[in-house]
């Protein structure tokens, strides 16, 4: 995939509505990380951040995240989350609100990267949604 084409499908990504970012939450991340790197030829690199996280790479571009579950969540099963970009955290939430959803994590600011907000659909399936900051 040339430069270019890449530049242009992560400017599609951040686009309202795609799915835009993957992340693994697990109860073993150094398990995660051998099965996923060998599986997918990711190489992994882990982050300063005021939690663990390991970043997931192809060719220099990330692609996904892993982190261990959090705090009080130990035993909570291993599971893959998906991150929708949107334009407006608030007006997003509150829509989604209007519309029987439930927040399930307030929105929050991610440092260099964006603001997130956990919410679970009316049927109880969890998802983020995410708005990037923009880069300069």
């Amino acid at each position: 995939m040339s430069e270019t084409k890449l530049d242009t499908k992560l400017d599609i990504m951040k686009q309202h509505g795609a799915f835009s970012w993957n992340e693994l939450m697990t109860t073993d991340i150094e398990g995660a990380k051998s099965f996923y790197g060998k599986m997918f030829n990711w190489k992994l690199h882990d982050m300063e951040m005021d939690q663990p996280y390991t970043m997931a790479t192809i060719n220099d571009q990330d692609v996904a995240g892993l982190m261990p579950n959090p705090p009080g969540q130990e035993t909570m099963p291993a599971m893959w989350g998906g991150y929708i970009t949107v334009d407006d955290i608030e007006a997003s939430m509150k829509q989604a609100l209007e519309l029987g959803a439930n927040v399930l994590l307030e929105p929050r600011d991610i440092p260099t990267v964006g603001r997130i907000c956990v919410l679970a659909d009316p049927q109880g399936a969890f998802f983020t949604i995410i708005s990037y900051f923009e880069q300069s």
